[in-house]
């Protein structure tokens, strides 16, 4: 299709959208509500997110009234205590900017005719259209069925923290991971050693709860936390290693050859984390 001096190719060929066509009202309305507050109405993702909240919880509630309040070695209890809760508040600090921050959306409804005139192409430009959402399709964004959105520089969509991972929230789901990673580890090193006490002593001592209450309570949280453990750290490895190799897991999987200049390890760190090495790295709130 020509137009304007330059050509839109589109996948499955649908007309440019016109000035009274009925989907720019609508599209436009749901382009402000996202720049007011960004959040996926997914069944599913939804009690995905409010499942890791419930776990965290739980762990927090094991940990503080379980093994650390009734230990008679204060410091112990204290710093524990502290180190715990504060790893947990990252965490799910994390979590909500993973959740409620734009991953990068691109304009839904922006391929009109006028749009595309003030892009001041050059003659036999391509640009791409996409057909799901009518929008131009910026180099490496990908579409995602559950956000009904392009989402720039998309890695994958997480059901945990109901939203895509990209290009703008990217940061806060790799500190997510890591927190969680830090306190599952931190929980199996708390029970290893309640373990260990409990059987050197009474048991009726070691706890508030009854016996059989402190065991299930803790083989509960011992399952968690090696599943979460397990699972987080992949995950941490699998967002440190793609964002040095400056390529998403959709873009590996699909064995995309680059069509972009790629960054240097340390330029990729410095892209998704923003500028020099610093505590704000890992600062959730930052």
């Amino acid at each position: 299709m020509q137009s304007s001096g330059h050509r839109f190719r589109d996948v499955e060929h649908h007309p440019l959208l016109a000035d009274n066509d009925s989907y720019d009202s609508s599209s436009s309305s749901e382009a402000d509500m996202a720049e007011r507050v960004w959040f996926i109405r997914d069944g599913c993702g939804m009690v995905c997110a409010i499942m890791t909240w419930l776990l965290v919880v739980y762990a927090d509630f094991v940990v503080t009234f379980v093994m650390l309040l009734p230990s008679k070695d204060f410091w112990y209890s204290v710093i524990n205590g502290v180190l715990f809760n504060c790893l947990a508040v990252l965490a799910l600090s994390s979590h909500l900017r993973t959740m409620l921050t734009d991953p990068g959306a691109v304009p839904k409804g922006n391929a009109t005719k006028e749009y595309m005139d003030n892009l001041q192409l050059k003659p036999g430009e391509v640009i791409y259209k996409c057909p799901k959402c009518c929008s131009i399709k910026p180099e490496r964004a990908h579409h995602c069925s559950i956000c009904k959105r392009c989402i720039r520089k998309m890695d994958h969509h997480c059901p945990w923290v109901n939203n895509c991972v990209g290009e703008k929230n990217q940061r806060f789901f790799v500190l997510f991971t890591m927190y969680i990673a830090l306190i599952s580890a931190h929980a199996l090193v708390l029970c290893g050693f309640q373990f260990f006490s409990c059987v050197r002593g009474q048991w009726t001592e070691c706890s508030d709860f009854s016996p059989p209450v402190t065991v299930i309570l803790m083989i509960f949280l011992c399952l968690e936390g090696f599943l979460f453990l397990t699972f987080t750290a992949v995950m941490f490895g699998t967002q440190i290693h793609s964002i040095c190799n400056d390529e998403t897991e959709i873009e590996r999987l699909k064995s995309e050859k680059p069509t972009w200049e790629r960054r240097l390890r340390w330029e990729g760190m410095k892209s998704v984390f923003g500028g020099q090495p610093s505590l704000l790295w890992i600062n959730p709130f930052a």
